[in-house]
């Protein structure tokens, strides 16, 4: 089975001096190798064919062969890291929280501990700033709005 950590040393190199960023890394007994990057001005198809050429070089299919699969975080995908919440400040997103509430509104700020989302006022309650401990938060997305 090819080591998760070689993979993930191959992969940080490559990104290396570049925007890009690795959100998640699985592999899979079988020798399933999934990707996921996503980038501070965004990813490009050519992004993932360059960083898929570059593991694939690092790779000898005669020693363990593999599939491997390089990916853009997608659009409507959980926002996993900070980096991620950072890129997309100004943004309107949806937040469910630990306890099922759901929360949707723009995010202004957001750091390890914590993330600050603007809620919009309605007929019975005022425009608010919600404060949200990371700790509490399931999940995070960009809002598709159509």
């Amino acid at each position: 089975m090819i080591e998760k950590i070689k993979i993930l040393e191959i992969v940080n190199a490559a990104l290396e001096g570049s925007d890009k960023f690795l959100v998640s890394l699985k592999v899979t007994t079988d020798n399933r190798i999934y990707i996921d990057i996503d980038g501070d001005s965004g990813v490009t198809i050519d992004d993932c064919i360059e960083l898929s050429r570059k593991v694939e070089s690092q790779l000898d299919r005669d020693e363990e062969d593999f599939a491997l699969d390089v990916s853009s975080a997608g659009l409507g995908q959980p926002l996993k890291l900070t980096r991620q919440l950072v890129k997309n400040i100004g943004r309107e997103v949806e937040v469910e929280m630990v306890d099922g509430e759901r929360i949707e509104g723009v995010l202004e700020a957001a750091d390890e501990v914590e993330m600050r989302v603007r809620v919009a006022g309605g007929k019975k309650r005022a425009e608010r700033i919600e404060t949200l401990k990371r700790g509490e938060v399931k999940s995070v997305r960009v809002a598709i709005k159509f």
